[in-house]
């Protein structure tokens, strides 16, 4: 399939830009023409029942949003958004949050974890599990079923909700309920298939991709441990429910794709949706893509008929 006409306009509108790419700037210049870029692509104005900002956990910032229908107590998704854990915040998916929230008919956590480079791995991942054990032992303070506690995220932010998939079944954490994945960072080390199909002109390039690698972990890391690229994990037995969202000219398109595979392939019940006119961070389009208001839909479908189980 061709790049959806919609996108296809934002390609070329981003092609005859002077905009430098996000690797050659300064990490506060990157979060800066993100922040710009976020307030341009995603102008939908979407209502919510409540909004409270507040620091949980080990000191995390987050934002807590209620839907405009729905009272009492209600299943929670513990959201982390994307930005190559180098940019972005909670104003950058705020609109995604709000529309999960309503649709889902849930509360969202929005998780505000430290970026790099000046917080190297695992500080983030160490924020969001912080946060992740806060949601399940004060659910009642925040009127949410601790049975039914879903985590999710796009790009960076779908890695963190794999890892701490991972990292809860193995430590016996928090009890998750579904994860929801949206085009997530899985194989730091990928470097051929669709990482090199798409290495240019589709919104998130490779070279930029390394780059946020570069930034979130320190140099004698390992790029391949399960942690940081959970598709090397050896046992993918007993993790939560999963919806794996791709992107057809997406670097991530072919390791989200071995992600759901995997999943799939130890009986973990996967749903692996892929979208294949659009580009990576598409979901944060919905004001410029008929298609991104579809997805996010459908994804909030899924996340809404996983807590009712």
């Amino acid at each position: 399939m061709s790049l959806d006409p919609e996108i296809q306009v934002l390609i070329n509108g981003m092609a005859e830009g002077d905009t430098p790419p996000l690797h050659e700037l300064a990490p506060e210049e990157a979060r800066a023409l993100y922040t710009a870029m976020s307030q341009m692509l995603d102008t939908v104005d979407v209502p919510i029942g409540q909004v409270e900002d507040r620091t949980v956990g080990e000191g995390v910032p987050v934002r807590i949003y209620s839907p405009v229908a729905g009272s009492g107590v209600l299943p929670v998704l513990v959201f982390f958004h994307g930005g190559g854990w180098v940019i972005g915040d909670l104003n950058s998916h705020d609109t995604l949050c709000r529309s999960l929230a309503n649709q889902a008919h849930c509360r969202v956590v929005a998780v505000d974890y430290r970026l790099s480079p000046e917080h190297k791995f695992p500080a983030g991942l160490d924020d969001a599990y912080s946060v992740l054990e806060w949601v399940e032992q004060h659910a009642g303070e925040i009127d949410v079923d601790p049975n039914r506690i879903a985590v999710g995220g796009d790009s960076a932010g779908g890695n963190l909700a794999a890892v701490l998939s991972l990292k809860a079944r193995d430590e016996k954490g928090p009890s998750i309920a579904f994860q929801l994945l949206i085009y997530p960072v899985t194989d730091h080390t990928a470097e051929d298939g669709s990482r090199e199909e798409f290495a240019e002109g589709y919104f998130l390039a490779q070279e930029t991709m390394l780059w946020f690698s570069e930034q979130y972990m320190k140099p004698d890391d390992d790029w391949q441990a399960p942690y940081a690229s959970p598709l090397m994990a050896e046992n993918f037995a007993n993790l939560p429910p999963a919806y794996v969202v791709t992107a057809g000219y997406d670097i991530l398109r072919d390791e989200g794709k071995a992600y759901a595979d995997a999943l799939s392939s130890a009986n973990v019940d996967v749903v692996h949706k892929n979208y294949s006119g659009m580009i990576h961070g598409f979901f944060n389009m919905q004001s410029v893509s008929k298609v991104s208001v579809q997805a996010v839909q459908e994804a909030a479908l899924a996340l809404e008929k996983a807590f009712s189980v």
